[in-house]
């Protein structure tokens, strides 16, 4: 009798949704056929729908039919031998943009150099220390700049709005390859944690330096090479130069001097919207409570993780939404400068940090950052960014303490006169947020808050802590590119890449926009 594979989608109860033999069961229902006809069974997706008090679990189940399921051979990753006279394309940054244009560069036969402003990931742990305990931040090595850029101590989150299945499949099969866990292959909302993630991105390194590739670290460019409207190669801080037949800028969204350089060469930029606002801080047992439909005593199940929300509405042509939510995390200080408050957050894989936070953030049209246009011009975004990150450093008081607020003395304008406890470790000191914030943005994020404590019963508790200012959730300007060759439209073979260039939103999004870059290159480099 010939065996086959069958593909099936099942609701199973929680507590059964984990039991082979309830799954097969199941799945024996659904497809009409007796049990002992199948021969196993492999996951391939797996969601949460916590919508109602009993919870449920969606399952996609791939059946063997009539004999064994095959096993699934672990991704894996290689690239052909590089040619002697490959083209040689400048990758400039390290995150999850510029690490996958490299790889995917190696697949094209084009040797990518790599060059990072910061350290490997393994040194870039150690230099967190002095922003964490002293409040010194290292301008070179932080939580934003180095080896897998500002992802690599986040949560790993790698939900991306992509319609794409394949290419995303293909991102989420690379990083298995690397060290991931094979369980992001399956989750509805897959995640790695800021545990796990230096190992993967250093073993993503090492396939580029195996497969002939370089990675060069602490390697800062300050300056590019154009000539005749064609970039060449770009200057580095110690006066080296690199040539190459193109460069992938690649920078994240933080690295503030490369816009300037940018503007410095006449080389066009474009202002588009961003967000800030503040980080939302809660016991991650209320979060629970109220996801889970659970009583005050109750404990979460084992079986659930700890439980995440987004939030969004529109108030008055601007958006108020949640951003980058972090079940059982930290907030962190994200700052790349010493005379700036930043936070932002992180989880590790198990998510088992009392707290959880989320960015809870307001649009900023250009519109809103006239005031500073006739000073910064197309860096106004910046520079209303940054205003806020300095008021945020002296409404703390020092070091990398934070400004922070009660949620609910939030909504009434008055100072919080304690404050919950709180997962910064470099400390809060309570300061009216709502008078630091543009009054255009109090009233709306206000708007918001009490919308969502009606969404979500007992988000707006006395427990729920404001800590400002998360700023840096996407660039203020955009680096165009043509839409034919991906080349910025002014200079040819410069190729605006990822987070920075104003094209990605995530790990998962920057990552596909590095593959889209590296093939464009190839594209280019065959027709020229």
């Amino acid at each position: 009798m010939k065996s086959w594979i069958e593909t099936v989608d099942l609701i199973l109860p929680l507590e059964k949704s984990e039991q082979v033999d309830a799954q097969i069961t199941a799945a024996a229902s659904k497809l009409g056929i007796e049990e002992k006809r199948i021969g196993g069974v492999t996951l391939r997706k797996h969601s949460i729908d916590a919508r109602q008090r009993a919870i449920k679990v969606q399952l996609r189940l791939d059946v063997a039919i009539d004999g064994p399921m095959p096993a699934d051979a672990r991704p894996s990753w290689t690239a052909p031998p590089l040619s002697s006279d490959a083209r040689r394309v400048l990758i400039i940054g390290s995150g999850p943009a510029g690490l996958f244009a490299a790889l995917r560069c190696l697949e094209n036969g084009h040797r990518p150099i790599v060059l990072e402003r910061g350290k490997d990931a393994s040194a870039r742990r150690f230099d967190l220390a002095p922003i964490l305990r002293e409040g010194r931040v290292i301008e070179e090595s932080n939580y934003c700049f180095g080896e897998g850029g500002a992802g690599t101590f986040s949560d790993g989150k790698l939900y991306t709005r992509a319609t794409k299945r394949g290419p995303v499949a293909t991102i989420y099969q690379i990083l298995v390859a690397h060290g991931a866990p094979e369980q992001i292959l399956v989750d509805a909302h897959p995640h790695i944690g800021s545990n796990l993630l230096p190992n993967v991105v250093k073993a993503m390194r090492q396939s580029i330096i195996d497969a002939g590739g370089e990675v060069h670290f602490q390697t800062k460019v300050t300056d590019l090479l154009v000539r005749n409207q064609r970039i060449y190669g770009v200057m580095t801080s110690n006066q080296e130069e690199w040539l190459g037949d193109a460069v992938i800028l690649a920078t994240g969204h933080s690295a503030r001097d490369i816009y300037q350089l940018l503007t410095r060469h006449h080389i066009a930029l474009e202002a588009k919207p961003f967000a800030i606002g503040f980080r939302i801080e809660h016991p991650q047992s209320m979060v629970d409570q109220i996801q889970y439909h659970l009583r005050r005593d109750q404990a979460r199940p084992s079986m659930l993780p700890a439980a995440s929300y987004r939030l969004a509405t529109k108030i008055r042509d601007r958006g108020v939404h949640s951003f980058c939510m972090c079940p059982g995390g930290w907030i962190v200080p994200a700052a790349t400068e010493n005379d700036e408050v930043v936070v932002n957050g992180m989880s590790l894989s198990r998510r088992d940090s009392p707290f959880a936070n989320s960015g809870m953030v307001c649009t900023v049209e250009p519109e809103d950052v006239h005031p500073w246009h006739k000073e910064h011009g197309i860096l106004a975004g910046i520079a209303f960014q940054k205003n806020y990150e300095q008021a945020a450093k002296l409404a703390g008081g020092g070091g990398q303490v934070a400004p922070a607020q009660r949620a609910i003395d939030f909504l009434t304008g008055k100072i919080s006169h304690d404050l919950p406890a709180t997962s910064y470790f470099p400390g809060v000191h309570s300061a009216p947020l709502h008078e630091i914030l543009p009054a255009w943005m109090t009233s709306r994020m206000r708007q918001g808050l009490e919308l969502f404590g009606r969404q979500m019963r007992g988000y707006l508790s006395s427990d729920a802590l404001l800590v400002g200012f998360e700023t840096r959730t996407s660039s203020p300007v955009r680096i165009p590119r043509r839409d034919e060759t991906l080349e910025h439209p002014e200079i040819a073979g410069l190729f605006p890449c990822g987070e920075g260039a104003g094209y990605a939103g995530g790990i998962v999004s920057a990552a596909l926009d590095g593959m889209r870059i590296a093939d464009a290159v190839a594209s280019v480099s065959k027709n020229s």
